[in-house]
């Protein structure tokens, strides 16, 4: 279930079809009601059907406890006085307009208060009837909002027992609907009574230092069951997309999930490129925040383009710009410049950060880890 859903205001561009139309359709009607009510007799047929709808959704905005409000709307927008008034030539639209401020400032959310008040400066009719609808639909949204997240908590129960039910129900017709969530919390299992690989020696890990093979996981603890599903969803930051046999009970969070992977992955080259970073530029220059700071702010940055290039290519800008950066640095603190041997070898390690078997990479990615494993 996810928790972050809200509803929000479409805005169309202004260049766009839709957004034209929608335009010229809502300035004709406008242009419209301006017509009728400057007609000798005015014409408030279609302002009668405005209010109308204006004390629908202002009873709407209600809830359920607010009794005395709710009296005060039906009496002051009572309908049948409204068209009497209205047959005798004698509706106030602007004192009708004031009254609906009113109310609408008694229901607003606090961040519509601004708006309200704006529309209190308008002595138009129409354009204050036009803006007061406007509000009034963002007022409506702000409502569903609150009714979702009020209502989120019996949701999530409910929709845990729907789910189970119908899986259930699914299973019971075919048994071997939920493979491959089996074959997922097998390996699960697996991976925890399997002692983690051993560092690989790469050209590029002279540098730094690998953990020792002989850190297994042979913990006398055995698996509980929140232990493997923990390890699970570990695995799950890791899944190759190309890999079809996903965990069927998790399909609908599919997509989240991905995106927690992608951020997973950014982390960890983030930090091993800081690593690598540390590794050349000495404890002098790395010991100061603002630098710290700075080369988090490039690498960050830079890595929005894996989005867009290929990964080979953006890494490649990645290593470059954080090796000017450490010589411009060491250069402004009055420190020696790297060697044109060890720039190239920091631009060498950086440019195979990214591969799953590079050292530094294996060492992050296991911390990662572990710090998942651990909450």
């Amino acid at each position: 279930m996810n928790h972050d859903f809200h509803m929000e205001e479409k805005v169309l561009p202004p260049s766009s079809l839709e957004g034209r139309v929608k335009e010229t359709m809502h300035n004709a009607f406008w242009d419209h009601l301006e017509e009728q009510l400057l007609a000798t007799p005015p014409d408030f047929s279609c302002a009668l059907e405005l209010l109308k709808e204006i004390k629908e959704i202002l009873l709407s905005l209600l809830l359920p406890r607010q009794n005395r409000l709710r009296s005060e709307i039906e009496e002051g927008l009572d309908m049948n006085l409204l068209k009497q008034e209205a047959e005798h030539g004698a509706l106030d639209v602007p004192h009708l307009s004031k009254y609906i401020l009113n109310m609408m400032t008694l229901l607003c959310a606090p961040v519509r208060d601004e708006a309200v008040q704006k529309l209190e400066n308008i002595t138009a009719p129409v354009r204050l009837l036009r803006g007061i609808f406007q509000v009034l639909g963002l007022m409506k949204m702000d409502m569903v909002n609150y009714t979702i997240q009020s209502l989120q908590p019996q949701l999530q129960e409910h929709s845990i027992q729907y789910e189970r039910a119908k899986f259930q129900e699914l299973l019971n017709k075919q048994p071997s609907l939920l493979d491959h969530t089996t074959k997922w919390l097998t390996r699960a299992a697996a991976d925890l009574s399997t002692p983690p690989p051993s560092c690989p020696d790469t050209p590029d890990s002279s540098s730094v230092v690998c953990p020792s093979p002989s850190e297994a996981a042979n913990s006398p603890e055995p698996l509980s069951p929140k232990m493997v599903l923990s390890q699970g969803f570990l695995n799950l930051l890791l899944w190759d997309p190309e890999d079809e046999e996903f965990p069927e009970t998790l399909l609908m969070d599919r997509a989240q999930l991905q995106e927690l992977e992608a951020q997973l992955h950014q982390l960890t080259i983030l930090a091993s490129v800081l690593l690598v970073a540390s590794s050349f530029s000495g404890s002098v220059l790395f010991g100061s925040p603002q630098f710290v700071d700075k080369l988090k702010r490039i690498t960050k940055a830079l890595m929005e383009e894996f989005k867009s290039r290929p990964e080979e290519e953006a890494v490649l800008t990645v290593s470059e710009q954080v090796s000017q950066e450490i010589h411009r640095s060491l250069e402004n603190m009055g420190l020696a410049a790297l060697s044109s041997d060890n720039t190239a070898s920091l631009i060498g390690e950086l440019q195979n950060i990214t591969r799953k078997e590079n050292c530094v990479h294996s060492v992050i990615a296991q911390a990662l880890e572990t710090e998942l494993g651990s909450l």
